[in-house]
């Protein structure tokens, strides 16, 4: 009698197998609290109304402290018909999982965070030391530097879009500053018919050289950008769209374009602080009446005689040159940069939401991680740790 041979490819096998499907995420609520910024002459605020509206539709929660949006025209009211709270305890507002600053937080305000909480703000390195980042790591903190993140074209969003109104505004500061109201010359910042027009020198071809530019050129002024990289000389040139004069930083060229010149734009910025490229000596031949906005005055300045000065007192003449070296020159523009950073952040808390919580969108975003220099209180950026000499681990690693 003969075995039944069973073949290795049964009926059974061939018939159709339930399918594993991938689990939805469960969308996260977040619950971000909005603290008023202390940093002196500090008046921005991370998100608008509309933009708390909008994520409030999502069912995320706020709580916002009293006053928060003061600087930039934003009133506690539509806040709240936002759907957020507004809260009179600061307590309250740094207590919740989600922090969101302009200013990186003082030491008094991370000892009023809950362990394990999540900051998005500015860092500020050259300004920090080492007892703000053991600070943040006693607590556990994940923080995220808005200076730090880049997008996937590998553009710093919020630098770039900041840097745009410091360039455009460095143009309107010098035309004020050079009225007769404000002890300038009282020349006209353009071309009117019959009258040479003014004569604007630009140091740097980045973003805040090429939107000075492009704001001076507007208003009919003579322009010249001087650059060491030809690269950002050429880019310049065709984001513009026209032939202006450029140069590389040569002594004696330089020179002779400052001695004519009504306005000179600082906008150079170096690895670690800005070169100073213009001397004392190169100021002292400038015409007597002539400003200098030293944008780069947050990283050192990159004109000899520059000195930092506030929005209160923004000015002081060295030489008969006015100087104005306010280093946040968009917190004078308030409500304009507030819109800026909110229309960046918006969309990165929607993610966050979508995939469930940060930790997720974390793990999928590149650009968080790019920003991101502290993940449960480990410090996981190397220029950070370079700076202040402070070990750190790969933020890849901790992914696993």
């Amino acid at each position: 009698m003969s075995k039944k041979v069973i073949s290795p490819f049964s009926k059974q096998e061939l018939l159709p197998q339930e399918e594993t499907l991938e689990i939805q995420k469960r969308k996260g609520e977040l619950v971000i609290g909005i603290p008023k910024e202390t940093h002196y002459q500090e008046k921005r605020v991370c998100l608008t109304p509309d933009a708390v509206g909008a994520l409030t539709a999502h069912g995320h929660k706020f709580v916002i402290e009293t006053g928060a949006g003061d600087g930039a025209n934003f009133p506690d009211k539509e806040y709240s018909e936002a759907g957020a709270k507004i809260s009179y305890d600061v307590k309250e507002v740094f207590g919740c999982n989600i922090i969101l600053k302009v200013e990186p937080p003082s030491l008094d305000e991370i000892k009023l965070m809950n362990p394990q909480s999540t900051l998005f703000s500015a860092l500020q390195l050259k300004t920090q030391n080492k007892d703000y980042f053991e600070a943040l790591a006693n607590k556990r903190i994940t923080a995220i530097a808005f200076d730090f993140i880049r997008d996937e074209q590998g553009v710093y969003s919020i630098v770039k879009s900041l840097s745009e109104i410091a360039g455009t505004a460095s143009i309107l500061i010098a035309s004020e500053i050079m009225s007769n109201d404000n002890a300038g010359n009282g020349l006209l910042l353009g071309n009117i018919s019959g009258v040479p027009p003014s004569e604007v020198v630009i140091l740097g071809a980045g973003t805040v050289g090429e939107f000075a530019a492009r704001s001076a050129i507007g208003l009919g002024a003579n322009v010249k950008v001087f650059d060491n990289s030809i690269t950002k000389l050429r880019c310049l040139q065709q984001s513009l769209g026209r032939s202006i004069y450029t140069s590389t930083i040569q002594p004696k060229t330089l020179q002779k374009a400052l001695m004519r010149c009504d306005v000179a734009i600082g906008a150079l910025r170096g690895k670690s602080r800005s070169p100073i490229i213009v001397t004392k000596e190169m100021v002292g031949q400038m015409k007597e009446g002539a400003v200098i906005v030293d944008v780069s005055i947050d990283r050192g300045g990159c004109f000899d005689t520059s000195e930092i000065t506030t929005h209160k007192k923004p000015t002081f003449v060295k030489y008969g040159v006015i100087h104005y070296c306010v280093p946040n020159i968009p917190s004078r523009y308030s409500r304009t940069a507030s819109v800026s950073i909110s229309n960046i952040f918006t969309p990165y808390l929607l993610n966050i939401a979508e995939e469930g919580g940060f930790e997720n969108a974390a793990r999928l975003d590149r650009s968080l991680q790019k920003g991101m220099y502290f993940y449960h209180g480990i410090l996981t950026h190397k220029t950070v740790a370079d700076w202040f000499n402070l070990p750190f681990r790969d933020i890849n690693l901790l992914f696993l």
